[in-house]
C-alpha cells in the first residue's frame, strides 16, 4: 500500500493581514499532480486543514474540489482528521457526500466511523479511534485520534468513571492508555498505522504554530506511541521532521506553505510511504515549491531601503522591512516604500545606539506636549505616530480642556 502523508494546510490563512488563497490554490493544483503522479492509494490529512473554526467559504469550496480530484472516482481513499484549528462538526459536515468519493472525515476521538463503500474502497471494522479499511486487497487498521484536548481525552478514555479518571493525572499517561487500548486492533496480517494531531516532547517547533499545550501539560513523550504501529502520520508541527526516539516510524509532515517568516530557512515537504504488513516502511520525502517566499530586507539606512524596494519592486516575495536608522522613518518615507513594493508586511527601524536612547524627563519643559507624545510613541514603537494618532489625541486633550472651564 502506498500512503501520502500531509497536514496544517491552514486553508484560509492570512500573513499580516495579506490573504495566502492564492499560493494556497497554486499549492493545491500542484498537490493533486504529486498524488496522482505517485500512484498514491491512501491519502493522510492529519489535521488543521482550516486556519480558524469558521473559514472564508472560497477557503472551503478549494477543499472540496481538491477532494473531489484526488478521488480520482473513488479509486483511492483520503482519510482526514480534525486539528485544534478547525471545527469537528463543520469538518466533518459533508462526510455523507464525500463517503462515494472514498473520502473518510473525523472530527473527535470518540468519532465512530460507519461501515461500508467508500468510493471503490471498504471501512470493514471500526470503533472509537479505529478503522479498518480494504484498498486492493490489502487491509490496514489505524488509529484514529484528532486533536485531543482534555475533554475530549476525558469522554473517550471515562466516560464518567471519576474514580479511574483521578488515579492517572497526566495528560502524556492519558494519551498512552488511549493508544494503548487502541493498539489491541492491530494483527499481524495487517498493515498497522495510527494517525494523529498533538505536540511531541524533542520536536522542533517552526513559530507558527497556535500552542495546544499550557505550561507543558499538552505536550506527550515519544514512548506513548505503540511498538506495534508500523508508520505514525502526525500533525501540529509545521516544520518536517522525525519524532525522536521513535526509530524514524513517528514523523510530522509540516505545513505545505511558509506561513511565518520563522519557517524559511527549511523546506517544506510531504511524505510518501509505502509499506506492508509485518515489514518495516519505506519512506521518501515529496518537496513542495515554494510559492510566494517570506524574505527579510535588512538596510543600511533609510535611503537603502527605498533604492532597495526599487531594485527588487518586481520581485514576487513577501517582505519583513528591517532599516537602521538614527531618526524617524517619516510616513513620507514609509510611503515610497510600500508604494514601490507592494508586499511589504512590516517596516522594522533599528535604532543606532538604541540602547542609551531615552526620554529625559528634565526636558520636558521646553517641548510641546506633541513633541514628548512623539518622542514617547517613537520609543515605544521605534515607527512615527501617523497625523491621525495626533490629530485624535490633540483634539481629545482640547475637549478636556475646554471642560474645566465650564
Amino acid at each position: 500500500m502506498r500512503i501520502l502523508h500531509t497536514s496544517d494546510w491552514h486553508l484560509g490563512k492570512s500573513l499580516e493581514g495579506h490573504s495566502r488563497m492564492e499560493e494556497q490554490e497554486t499549492f493545491l493544483k500542484d498537490f493533486i499532480n504529486i498524488v496522482q503522479k505517485n500512484h498514491v492509494d491512501l491519502i493522510i490529512i492529519a489535521g488543521d486543514i482550516y486556519d480558524n473554526s469558521n473559514p472564508p467559504a472560497k477557503a472551503e469550496k478549494m477543499f472540496y474540489h481538491t477532494l473531489k480530484n484526488l478521488s480520482s472516482n473513488g479509486e483511492r481513499i483520503t482519510l482526514i482528521i480534525a486539528g485544534n484549528h478547525d471545527n469537528p462538526d463543520r469538518l466533518v459536515a459533508a462526510e455523507p457526500l464525500a463517503r462515494d468519493h472514498g473520502i473518510i472525515m473525523i472530527g473527535t476521538p470518540k468519532s465512530i466511523v460507519a461501515r461500508g463503500n467508500y468510493g471503490n474502497n471498504k471501512v470493514v471494522n471500526s470503533g472509537e479511534g479505529f478503522i479498518e479499511i480494504e484498498i486492493k486487497g490489502e487491509r490496514a487498521v489505524i488509529i484514529t485520534v484528532p486533536y485531543p484536548s482534555e475533554k475530549r481525552l476525558n469522554e473517550v478514555l471515562y466516560n464518567g468513571m471519576e474514580e479511574e479518571k483521578n488515579q492517572i493525572k497526566s495528560y502524556n499517561d492519558r494519551i498512552k492508555k488511549l493508544f494503548h487500548n487502541l493498539s489491541k486492533n492491530y494483527r499481524k496480517d495487517t498493515i498497522n498505522i495510527l494517525v494523529s494531531h498533538l505536540f511531541t516532547l524533542g520536536s522542533d517547533q517552526a513559530g507558527s504554530e497556535r500552542n495546544v499545550q499550557l505550561g507543558g501539560s499538552f505536550i506527550v513523550d515519544s514512548d506513548c506511541f505503540p511498538e506495534s504501529a508500523q508508520y505514525i502520520a502526525l500533525g501540529h508541527i509545521h516544520k518536517t521532521q522525525i519524532v525522536p526516539g521513535t526509530s524514524g516510524k513517528a514523523r510530522y509532515s509540516g505545513s505545505p506553505i511558509q506561513y511565518n517568516k520563522k519557517e524559511i530557512n527549511f523546506k517544506k515537504k510531504c511524505f510518501i510511504v509505502d509499506i506492508k504488513a509485518g515489514e518495516d516502511c519505506n519512506v521518501q520525502e515529496v518537496e513542495f515549491k515554494v510559492y510566494k517566499p517570506i524574505e527579510v530586507w535588512k538596510c543600511s539606512s533609510i535611503e537603502d531601503a527605498i533604492e532597495t524596494c526599487y531594485k527588487n519592486k518586481n520581485k514576487n516575495c513577501w517582505v519583513y522591512l528591517e532599516v537602521v536608522t538614527d531618526r524617524f522613518i517619516r510616513e513620507d518615507e514609509i510611503k515610497v516604500m510600500k508604494t514601490t513594493k507592494k508586499d511589504i508586511l512590516e517596516i522594522v527601524p533599528k535604532m543606532k545606539n538604541s540602547s542609551s536612547e531615552n526620554i529625559d524627563i528634565h526636558d520636558f519643559s521646553h517641548k510641546s506636549f506633541e513633541e514628548i507624545f512623539r518622542e514617547f510613541y517613537f520609543k515605544e514603537r521605534k515607527v512615527e505616530p501617523q497625523s491621525e494618532v495626533i490629530d485624535l489625541l490633540l483634539s481629545i486633550i482640547k475637549e478636556e480642556k475646554e471642560d474645566e472651564t465650564y
